[in-house]
């Protein structure tokens, strides 16, 4: 392959940005919605470095994956296959950017958020991209953990503990993950067969796949509305949870009955609107409720 010339683009899209964007969202989210107080520069740095680990995650990713991103139409553009940047430059860029994130989070804000960081960029990196991905079909499942995090370290990062409020928001997102993504593999799974991922669709099935994205939106709605069970959130955070979750499962109940499943690309498109919704009216909940 002909090296092309690198760009800044193109290390940029090293980190994943789309990716990196619903980090540091819900980062913000466990922050804004933590008790107590921190200093703004503080929260910057915070935030600032787990948007570096998430992109030091996704360089590792793209320089492990670069065989399979070649054959998968969805990845072939990315820098690696693509012959703009060398693999070898993007393990180091993740190494680096790894290093250097965990290393701001101890300095900036504690311990115990700094070693959540440094376990999620691990969990991502190594036991997801390296164990799960190509060995499981339920490495979605148990590699969502690493993208559940962010909201949890951003709720460390103020009060430096761990309590049942933070472990809803990771909850939340580690059930919102499989449906999120096995929706994608349904009108993808023919790429995933060719790079031989063991997707859902392909090693169980599109009916036994459907039926378990219709069942995590399930479980999904009931962690979704613990938040005002447990007295995190007031009404009317549990009024907009319960429509949303509503509107997701008549979705993926739509899914499971179509036959060819020509609303996959809906329920990973609302997926995508009902995280951002989620943790948004969390926080628009706690802003009426500090009136």
């Amino acid at each position: 392959m002909i090296m092309q010339t690198s760009t800044v683009k193109d290390y940029f899209l090293l980190l994943k940005p789309r990716v990196m964007s619903l980090v540091i969202f819900t980062a913000i989210a466990g922050l804004y919605l933590a008790p107590g107080k921190i200093n703004p520069f503080i929260a910057f740095i915070s935030v600032l470095s787990i948007s570096i680990a998430s992109g030091a995650s996704g360089s590792i990713n793209m320089w492990y994956d670069q065989d399979i991103d070649k054959i998968m139409k969805r990845t072939q553009s990315r820098p690696i296959p693509a012959g703009k940047i060398i693999p070898e430059n993007a393990l180091y860029l993740g190494v680096f950017l790894s290093c250097l994130s965990v290393a701001l989070m101890g300095l900036a804000t504690n311990l115990l958020s700094a070693c959540l960081l440094a376990f999620t960029i691990f969990f991502y990196s190594y036991i997801y991209t390296v164990v799960l991905k190509r060995s499981t079909p339920q490495n979605i499942v148990i590699g969502g953990a690493a993208g559940a995090l962010p909201p949890l370290i951003g709720w460390t990062s103020v009060t430096n503990s761990l309590t049942i409020e933070p472990i809803i928001l990771f909850l939340i997102i580690f059930l919102w993950t499989p449906p999120h993504f096995w929706a994608l593999s349904l009108y993808s799974s023919g790429e995933y067969k060719q790079a031989n991922i063991p997707m859902m669709p392909i090693v169980a099935g599109v009916k036994s796949t459907k039926k378990q994205i219709l069942i995590y939106s399930v479980l999904l709605s009931f962690v979704a509305i613990a938040p005002s069970i447990v007295g995190f959130s007031g009404s009317v955070y549990l009024y907009a949870s319960i429509l949303l979750n509503l509107i997701f499962i008549i979705l993926c109940a739509f899914l499971y009955k179509d036959p060819q499943n020509k609303i996959a690309g809906k329920v990973f498109g609302y997926s995508i609107l009902y995280l951002f919704m989620i943790f948004l009216m969390l926080m628009i909940d706690k802003a009426i409720k500090n009136g």
